[in-house]
């Protein structure tokens, strides 16, 4: 695989988080370098490919457990019947094929950072120069009463794209009209801000045309939300909210949104300070989160669950030559998104081959883009870039952009053909 040029590189960052990248260092090393990456989704597999795509001398393997991928984003149109699961699955053929990239699908399970190896459930240890983790979530079972990992298929929480999707659109499928969808949202951080309200969207867009006495009910551990008044202008225009007959309520914090405990079997939730009890014909409940099972176990992770990194390289706080992207890191104010975890990994791949070169790293800049349907024709979205400054990654604040309020039908419709570019262009930087 030949070098490319610093323009052309640079060009094929154009896409997607072009402004992460401000220069890069190209290599000339007598030796290969190793990195190994944990996890083949938004972080891990650009993280892999812009490697290789800047020095193939670099010996680069993604250890993932699935051979197929699910997106989290766009699934949430999976549950309202306007994708099918085919649509949202990839594999990693291309990914090995045309850019050299090692795939190793098995489970990591620990880290020695002294040795510099990656221990496998297979029995392997896979040795390291610099080490990516991109793991994405875990759960905190322990939060919810009566939730763990056995009750999730009579409750899926769905927040991993996969069979939970699946077992969550027949939930809806099978309920009968007039009754009632409970949506628990856990307290932030927590992968895509917006999603919990997007999946509420999209769930009563369904129910709207196939079961409208149907009703879904948002119990939410926090007291604001992403987008929010444009989601709220949403529902009060496609599903009545705030009137007598709307088909969608939304209880926040102050008013009893918090979920504390929940009985499988019997279809029930209990919520608020005093545990009221509601029934609900299909129940999601998405756990609160913390950095993915490896990244905890391994250290990498302080008390909050997450992990820190220098946000200016994304290599640990705690382990030498270990570098964390996505939803797992702690990247100041970027939100836990694959657009941002893209963006993360352009950075973070120039990083190691500065490392490697044993020259400064260069000021970065991040970009993040968001896209959210909330109904046939009503797409709303968010965009920002981000700076590194004084040591913590920040929001440029002339750098804003948010769909506004009371657009037109022809604006909002345009922004759900442009949610559906997005994904595209998103996936395809990915896989092919």
């Amino acid at each position: 695989m030949p070098k490319l040029s610093r323009r052309h590189f640079l060009g094929l960052a154009a896409g997607l988080g072009a402004a992460s990248l401000a220069g890069y260092y190209f290599l000339a090393l007598g030796a290969k370098k190793k990195v190994v990456i944990i996890g083949g989704g938004s972080g891990g597999i650009i993280a892999a490919k812009y490697l290789r795509k800047a020095d193939s001398t670099i010996d680069v393997t993604i250890i993932e457990v699935n051979k197929l991928y699910h997106t989290c984003y766009m699934s949430n149109e999976v549950l309202g019947g306007k994708r099918t699961m085919e649509s949202i699955t990839f594999n990693y053929d291309k990914v090995s094929q045309l850019y050299g990239i090692n795939m190793i699908y098995d489970q990591a399970i620990g880290i020695d950072s002294k040795a510099k190896q990656v221990r496998l459930k297979g029995g392997d240890t896979i040795k390291y120069d610099r080490l990516v983790l991109s793991p994405g979530i875990d759960f905190n079972w322990e939060a919810i009463n009566g939730y763990d990992a056995s009750k999730i298929e009579q409750i899926p929480h769905a927040w991993k794209a996969g069979p939970q999707t699946v077992i969550l659109r027949k939930q809806l499928e099978a309920m009968k009209d007039g009754g009632t969808v409970i949506i628990a949202v856990p307290p932030k951080p927590f992968r895509c801000p917006p999603g919990p309200y997007e999946r509420a969207s999209q769930i009563t867009q369904y129910l709207k045309f196939h079961k409208p006495k149907s009703k879904v009910l948002i119990f939410d551990s926090n007291q604001k939300f992403s987008k929010q008044a444009l989601f709220t202008e949403g529902w009060k225009k496609l599903y009545g909210f705030g009137t007598e007959n709307s088909m969608i309520e939304r209880i926040p914090y102050d008013h009893g949104g918090n979920i504390v405990g929940v009985d499988a079997d019997k279809k029930m939730i209990y919520a608020g300070e005093f545990e009221d009890e509601y029934h609900g014909d299909v129940i999601n409940v998405i756990p609160p989160q913390k950095a993915g099972k490896i990244a905890v176990e391994s250290g990498l992770a302080n008390e909050s669950g997450w992990c820190p990194i220098n946000q200016k390289t994304f290599e640990s706080s705690l382990q030498k030559d270990i570098y964390i992207i996505g939803d797992s890191c702690i990247a100041g104010k970027m939100p836990k998104s694959g657009f941002a975890a893209n963006s993360q990994a352009k950075v973070c791949a120039q990083a190691i081959i500065s490392s490697f070169q044993n020259v400064a790293t260069i000021e970065p800049s991040f970009v993040n883009t968001c896209y959210s349907i909330v109904g046939d024709d009503f797409g709303i979205s968010v965009a920002a870039i981000y700076r590194y400054q004084d040591g913590e990654i920040k929001i440029s604040q002339d750098a804003i952009g948010v769909s506004p309020l009371n657009a037109s039908p022809e604006y909002r419709k345009s922004e759900v053909v442009y949610a559906h570019s997005w994904y595209k262009n998103l996936t395809t930087e990915m896989f092919d």
